[in-house]
């Protein structure tokens, strides 16, 4: 069984690639396996994999599994989760890359602690600028209980840091069906995810290690890109929300799963000009209908405590739905 399993995701990353491989590259060990999935590019990046798939196998495991056709992000994860031997597993985007060394610490991390999960800091990069950005959670270095991780509701935690790549599983959270995203969902798609490992793992930490190099502002990159795909975000939320409910603490974390959601439309809705104009009527219409479906006394008491840029934007879609109705 390897070490570590790494799974790592393409599409259409062909001036990037190279750069992701060489960092695996410096992190190989013979006791690592590399999972290289690409989505069905439609540019160089299968022929660049399958040079660095047989390159690599020198120095560490390797798989290199193509799909048929373009399923998304979240699909190509579970793919790699499905062929991965790791005793841990990690995630890596195929336009990001490491530290020199980064993985043998975050094993090590994981191993010395003990724990279901930790979750580490990481660098975004943008274009030539880098700044940090870490877990918000203070505790680190110790195991604590990822449920007592979710909560305040009206303070940034550990939930709303859903990167899957900053961070290192043991493997028993994929034989408990912990691990899998949401097959098919294009965006958010960490964000149920990282709900499910708090709610349902047993432990984990925080721990301050800096090895992941996350590439903002891609012009690829679906966050970038204003098209219907975006509206994912929707399905993700609305599964958040439906099992939170059925969580034994749901009186407890439900209003925290409330706020957020509310505080990701408002900002969708306000970005107006990302948005193709037909896809931002519907965004609008869906997240009216959104807004409808959350439990309302919830509801009133986040619009009640939010910023007014952001509840005026909220209570308007709110109304919206409750005029049609009306007129209906």
């Amino acid at each position: 069984m390897p070490k570590l399993s790494v799974i790592v995701p393409f599409y259409n990353v062909q001036q990037y690639a190279p750069d992701t491989l060489k960092s695996l590259r410096l992190n190989a060990r013979r006791d690592f396996e590399f999972v290289l999935v690409d989505d069905h590019s439609k540019d160089e990046t299968p022929a660049i994999l399958e040079r660095a798939a047989e390159e690599l196998s020198d120095v560490a495991q390797v798989r290199y599994i193509r799909h048929e056709k373009n399923g998304g992000l979240a699909t190509a994860r579970n793919t790699g989760l499905d062929a991965a031997q790791g005793e841990y597993l990690t995630f890596l985007d195929g336009d990001d890359w490491l530290a020199p060394g980064y993985f043998a610490e975050l094993v090590d991390a994981i191993e010395g602690l003990g724990v279901d999960f930790v979750r580490t800091d990481h660098v975004q990069a943008t274009a030539r600028a880098r700044s940090v950005s870490r877990v918000p959670y203070g505790r680190r270095w110790e195991a604590l209980n990822p449920r007592e991780a979710i909560l305040p509701a009206d303070r940034s935690t550990s939930v709303d840091y859903a990167f899957a790549w900053a961070g290192a599983y043991h493997r028993r959270l994929l034989d408990k069906g912990l691990l899998h995203f949401t097959d098919g969902l294009r965006t958010a798609e960490d964000r149920p995810w990282i709900w499910k490992l708090h709610r349902e793992a047993e432990s984990f930490a925080v721990v301050s290690l800096l090895g992941v190099f996350y590439r903002r502002g891609v012009a690829s990159s679906l966050t970038q890109i204003g098209d219907v795909r975006q509206l994912d975000f929707i399905r993700a939320f609305d599964q958040v929300i439906e099992e939170t409910a059925k969580d034994p603490d749901a009186d407890r974390l439900l209003p925290k799963a409330v706020r957020t959601y509310c505080a990701i439309i408002a900002h969708h809705v306000s970005d107006e000009e990302k948005w193709e104009p037909s896809v931002y009527r519907e965004l609008r219409a869906r997240s009216a209908a959104a807004i409808q479906r959350l439990p309302q006394d919830m509801l009133g008491d986040v619009l009640e405590t939010m910023d007014m840029h952001r509840s005026s934007k909220l209570r308007r879609l709110r109304r919206r739905i409750t005029t049609a109705k009306a007129a209906a």
